[in-house]
Parts: C-alpha cells; structure tokens; sequence
C-alpha cells in the first residue's frame, strides 16, 4: 500500500481525496498557488508546496512543477483529482517515467478515449452501440453538410477532441448548418487546437446516463450501476442521481454491460465513466441508449455511486493503483437506496449566472443528515481564477421522493454571504414537479428556465423574521443597559429595515420556514436565507 500521495489538484477533490488517503494511513501532499495559499485543502493536507501564480496554465497545469513537488516531498505516487491534468496522456506518462505511480488509467487508455471519433469506432468494434452519426475523415464542409443531411435533422455537431460543452452546436435546418459548423470549428481550434468535427444525430427528448466501471491490473472490470445526469445547463451538470429514475431492471443489465465492454476494450485500470445519451420519448430503452465519451477519471458526481453501493471509489483507485486486485467483485456489488447530489455554485442565476467571487463572510451548510464536499469554509476566498463551485450537497435515503425532501431541507437552510450561489436555483428545480416524477430531459433548465430563477429582493417573511431576530436582540441589549433605551415610550417591538436603496417596516413577525443570522455579519444586520435564496437586512433603527 501507499504511505504517501500528493495531489494535483485543489478545492473539495482535493479534500475529498485528503480525506480517505488519511483514513488510510497514507501522508498526503497538496499544492497551492498563490490564490490558495491559504485554501483549504492546503490547511487539510499533511505538507504543501508552492507550486506558482494564480492562471492554472502557470501553476495547476504545469506538470514539471507537480512532478518536481512530488519529488521535493518523498511522495510515491500523484492523483490527479479531475479537470486540470487529470486526462492528459502525457502527464500521466510523465509521471510514470518519473519512477512515479499514477493513479489513474494507462496513458494509452486516455489516449485511445480521447479523441471522440476514434473512441466511437473502437466501441463500435466493441459490439458498444453508438448515437447514429459521420466519423469520417473528410471534413470538407460540403461533405459534413451531406453526411448532416443524410443522418437527418436536428443534428448535434461534436468537436472530435471537445469536452466540457465546448464546440458543440445543434442545428436544426439545412440552411443553419454552415454558419453553425464555421463556429463550432473557430471554437475547436481555440479551445483545443483541433478542428475537426463529427456529426450526431440529436435526440429530441435526451436523457443523459452514465455507468460507473472499474478496473484493475489483475484483469477484473466491474461495474458500479448508473447515475442520471440530465439536469444540465448549457452542457454542464448540475444535479446528479443514483441509481436513474425509470431504469429498469432489464435495461440496467444490458448499458452495465456495454459499460464493460467498452472499459474492457481499451484494456482500462482505474475509476472511469462510460457515458450515454438515451432517446426517452418511450422511456428507458436498451435499444435507444447509445454510447457518447467516456471520461478515463473520477467524476464530480461520483459520491452518488459511493452512497448507494457503500464504495470509497477513491480508496479503490488507492488500493488499485498499488497493485492489488478490485475490493469486491460484480456479485458483491448491489444499489441500496437512493442518493441525489446538487452542485453548489458561485454565481448569480438573477444575473444570467455570472460568477460571484469575494470573501465567504458567511458559509453555512447544514451536514447533519446530508454528506457535503466543499473546498471551502467560513473566511475563505472564492477568487476568480477556478472553476466556481463551492460544494456538493449529497442526500440519501431508502427511496427518491425522501432523498429530494432531505437535500431540500439542507438547501433551504443554506446561507452565504456575499459571495452569491444558485442555492435558491437548486432548490426550485429539486421542488419541481417535473423533476420530482423523475420526467426530466437535458433541456429541463431551458424550458423552465423563468421558473427556477431566483428572487432579485426579500420576501416578506423573511423581513419579518429579521425585524423578530434583531427587536429581540434590541430587548436583551436593553434589559442589561446598553442599548435601545426609549426615552418616553414603550420598547420597541419591530424594527424598520433596508435593503439596497429600500425601507422596509414589517408586519408582526410570522412563523419562518428558513433561518436567520444575526451574529455573523455585522451588529445590528441580520442575514435571513429561505429556500436557498440569502439576504442581509440592516436595522435604521
């Protein structure tokens, strides 16, 4: 086994990781750059090193620094956590000819899933079944405009080194498919520094599903079951669950077994995804479920499969990438429950989600009955340099409606300030009834898009709640000689309250669903967060 592991990587992956290598007795090592010099991974991890400035491209994802690190530290082996280098063939190889371990899969592995169209073909080789689509060298746009054309409309076209969403575009006539292809190759290029194209066929009503598989390097590959991944905006994931609502016994054997297959084919070690879009007009259907990348790393979504199989998927990338066979095989392995996991972002849906950074003066998250994977605590520094998100909130429970009740509960108590979230955001698509009958799409964001932003000012319960928080605090500071002594009148009993350039003069106080701050910010200020959504009200009393 390993005693010791630097990560390359920061923020909750890198807590996460801190977190099962020191429950394992192994030292962990963590890298910094100068906006995370005081980060939280950085506090969590055993020994630090700087690693550079802020830019990823000078500090995360400068491989020379973290293998220099690794060296620096007496690590053993790198996790690359996901994102950065974490599917970089040549880093991983990098690491390897270090006299490294890397844990991950063989860089050979990467690179034969890396690029899309040659991943299709060997899956089709595979007996993996794929969207229909062109693959074909040709990239002439008249021959793309043909294949679209063959393939039939609306068509999705797919940068063949692309990820993330970028250099995608679904076009749905004839006559948008040159502007639409000129685009997604300019955005290729800048993005990835290739250019050239396949063609899908788009599916109207697209569900997106994804199986967890593993391997080892004694020949074992197993599957951990499926995740639902469709609530998604522009491509990028939001609310993720297992095991997928409306899978069916019959249909769960048959994408499992693809999933290995196609894990098998590229001879795979490690923790990867297989992922899947389903044509669901006639629900989940083996026959309408097609094979689209895979991701040859841990995914974000991950804790999901670890709370209904009882897995420690990254203990198992340990374990593995020691040498040791998989922990259990395919006959041990069996869903118990349901576990739904909502992103918790920086950023304001009000403002069209325009990242949100600055100190988290207030971050509350209720974990009492819900797992939470964050980066970050009260007093940190959400800077603009990374990706935005703060958290993972993770419910789990015996069946799906009380595992959306429970993660609804934990975001309403959610708080922070001023640092704005989409805690408010997540709450009304987890509270909607299209997504609680399981009856979501990847264009439920866009379709309901009115309905799930957020509040621009308070309600009126939560400013009556605030005048009660801060009248009471008024009467105990009166009650001992400080303050809020009225000279010729009866104490005061509410409270008039602002809000931006507004003056608010409450009703009675009601009963309150959410929960109020007042000692966190300011004296005299109360911060007041229901259903997600968080606001600080100022006393002109």
């Amino acid at each position: 086994m390993l005693t010791s592991l630097l990560i390359a990587n920061r923020g909750e992956i890198a807590c996460r990781i801190i977190r099962t290598a020191r429950a394992m007795g192994i030292r962990t090592v963590a890298v910094y750059s100068d906006a995370d010099a005081k980060a939280l991974h950085v506090r969590q991890a055993d020994e630090a090193v700087h690693i550079g400035r802020s830019p990823a491209r000078e500090s995360y994802l400068v491989g020379e620094k973290i293998i220099a690190a690794a060296r620096a530290t007496g690590a053993e082996a790198i996790h690359p956590g996901y994102g950065f280098l974490s599917e970089n063939a040549d880093f991983a190889q990098s690491v390897i000819d270090a006299g490294l371990i890397w844990v991950g899969p063989k860089p050979d592995s990467i690179r034969a899933m890396g690029l899309k169209d040659a991943a299709k073909e060997r899956m089709i080789a595979a007996g993996v079944p794929v969207t229909p689509g062109y693959l074909g060298e040709d990239q002439s746009p008249d021959v793309l405009a043909t294949e679209a054309g063959k393939i039939g409309y609306p068509v999705l076209i797919k940068a063949v080194a692309g990820g993330g969403g970028k250099g995608m575009r679904r076009v749905d006539d004839a006559t948008d498919f040159a502007d639409a292809l000129a685009s997604c190759k300019r955005e290729a290029a800048s993005s990835f520094g290739d250019d050239r194209v396949l063609i899908e066929k788009y599916i109207l009503s697209p569900r997106h599903i994804e199986v967890q598989v593993f391997g080892d390097t004694h020949g074992n590959v197993v599957h951990l079951f499926e995740r639902d991944c469709s609530l998604q905006r522009r491509h990028q994931k939001v609310i993720e669950e297992a095991p997928a609502p409306g899978m069916s016994e019959e249909t769960r054997e048959a994408i499992c077994a693809a999933a290995v297959r196609a894990a098998k084919a590229v001879d795979y070690v490690g923790a990867g995804t297989i992922e899947f879009i389903a044509d669901a007009s006639e629900g989940l259907r083996a026959d309408r479920i097609w094979f689209m990348e895979m991701n040859t790393r841990l995914q974000v979504e991950h804790p999901v499969t670890e709370e209904i199989t009882g897995v420690d998927l990254v203990e198992w990338q340990l374990r593995v990438a020691s040498g040791e066979p998989l922990p259990k095989r395919q006959d041990e392995l069996a869903i118990n429950g349901w576990a739904i996991e909502a992103r918790l972002y920086a950023e304001d849906p009000a403002t069209g989600f325009l990242p949100s950074t600055g100190r988290l003066e207030c971050y509350f998250v209720e974990d009492d009955s819900i797992r939470v994977e964050s980066g970050y605590d009260r007093g940190s520094i959400v800077s603009p340099f990374y990706d935005p998100m703060i958290a993972k909130l993770i419910a789990w429970s015996d069946e799906r409606p009380a595992a959306i009740d429970k993660l609804l509960l934990a975001l309403n108590d959610t708080a922070l300030w001023p640092v704005k979230s989409n805690a408010g955001f997540l709450y009304r698509a987890l509270f909607h009834d299209q997504f609680k009958q399981g009856n979501i799409t990847t264009s439920f964001i866009e379709d309901h898009g009115d309905q799930l932003r957020g509040l621009t000012e308070p309600t009126d319960e939560m400013l009556a709640s605030a005048a009660r928080e801060l009248v009471s605090e008024a009467e105990a500071a009166w009650q001992v000689g400080l303050t809020s002594f009225r000279l010729n009148a009866a104490p005061m009993r509410t409270v008039p309250l602002s809000f931006g350039s507004d003056i608010f003069y409450p009703e009675a106080p009601l009963i309150f669903r959410g929960r109020v701050f007042s000692d966190i910010v300011a004296p005299g200020v109360a911060l007041v967060t229901l259903c997600g959504e968080s606001f600080a009200l100022w006393s002109t009393a």
